[in-house]
C-alpha cells in the first residue's frame, strides 16, 4: 500500500538524482462512489479474456506474471520480496489477485485488489501486457475491476500511477472517472542495477551507473 507523506514538500527548482537512482512523480486517484450504472448489464463488444482468480498462487507463479505485465514499465517492489513477505500479501484474505487470461488460457493482464483498509480499496496493481494494450481491452478490465472493488461496505477506491508507466495510464484513469488528490516525487534505486529486473527492461528509461570511488 502506498501512503503519501505531504508533511515535507519539495521546493521549487530541480533536484538532484544520484546516479543509480530512479526518480519518478507518483499521482494517486480516487473515486468516491461508484460510476452511474457500474452494475447494469450493458450492451457491450465481445471481449475474448477472462479474470481468473489466484486465491493462493505460488510467489514464483505470480512473480512471473506480474514481470510480464509490468517490467516495461519497471514494475519492480513484488519481485524485491522474499516469499514469505509476499506471500503474506497474496495470500492475505483482504488481497484478490486475478489473471486475466484469454480464450487459450494465456494470462495476458493481471488485477490485484487491496481490501486491508477498512472501507477502501487500493486498486494495486492494474495491466495488459504490451501485445493486448491498444485494443480496448483496459476499459473492459476496470470495468469488472470496479464491479469488484465497489463491494459491500466501501467508500473509497483509489489507484496511483506514475512517470515511468506509460504516458497513457493517467489520462485513461482520469477518463474512468478517477480524480486526482496527491502528487509526490518517489526516488528509488535502478532495480535493473541490483539484478531485481533484466537490465534491457524499460529501455526509454536510461540507465545511470554510480561513478566508481577510486
Amino acid at each position: 500500500m502506498i501512503v503519501p507523506d505531504h508533511t515535507q514538500p519539495l521546493a521549487s527548482g530541480y533536484h538532484a538524482v544520484a546516479p543509480g537512482d530512479l526518480a519518478c512523480v507518483v499521482t494517486a486517484l480516487e473515486m468516491r462512489a461508484p460510476p452511474e450504472g457500474l452494475r447494469r448489464l450493458v450492451p457491450e463488444p465481445e471481449v475474448p479474456l477472462q479474470l481468473v482468480r489466484w486465491k493462493a498462487a505460488a510467489p514464483a507463479k505470480y512473480r512471473m506474471l506480474y514481470a510480464r505485465v509490468g517490467s516495461p514499465w519497471i514494475w519492480w517492489s513484488r519481485l524485491a520480496k522474499s516469499d514469505e513477505e509476499l506471500t503474506a500479501i497474496i495470500h492475505d484474505p483482504q488481497v484478490q489477485v486475478f489473471a486475466v487470461a484469454d480464450r487459450a488460457g494465456v494470462e495476458v493482464g493481471m488485477l490485484e485488489l487491496d481490501f486491508r483498509v477498512a472501507g477502501e480499496c487500493e486498486i494495486a496493481f492494474f495491466g495488459l501486457v504490451k501485445g493486448a494494450t491498444g485494443k480496448g481491452l483496459g476499459k473492459w478490465l476496470m470495468r469488472r475491476a470496479l464491479q469488484l472493488a465497489w463491494a459491500s461496505g466501501v467508500e473509497r477506491v483509489w489507484v496511483h500511477t506514475c512517470t515511468l508507466d506509460g504516458p497513457q495510464a493517467l489520462p485513461f484513469y482520469m477518463g474512468q472517472g478517477f480524480v486526482p488528490f496527491a502528487r509526490y516525487v518517489e526516488i528509488f534505486p535502478d532495480p535493473r542495477l541490483a539484478g531485481v529486473l533484466p537490465e534491457d527492461s524499460a529501455p526509454q528509461q536510461p540507465v545511470l551507473r554510480p561513478v566508481p570511488v577510486a
